[in-house]
């Protein structure tokens, strides 16, 4: 069985200088600020998708 050629540049796919240093966004902290603006971003969503809807029923 004949495996597939490889290049050796294949084996690094990052783009990044250290990719143990990169932080991404579950690791980050966040504050009240982001809790607010989550939450009135969920109000608003839940707004749309079920009160108004349930409004225009009547």
């Amino acid at each position: 069985m004949c495996l597939p050629y490889r290049s050796p540049h294949m084996d690094d796919h990052s783009h990044e200088p250290d990719p143990d240093k990169r932080v991404t966004s579950p690791m980050q902290r966040f504050g009240s600020r982001e809790v607010g603006i989550g939450a009135a971003v969920l109000l608003v969503g839940l707004l749309v998708a079920y009160v108004i809807p349930f409004l225009f029923t009547f």
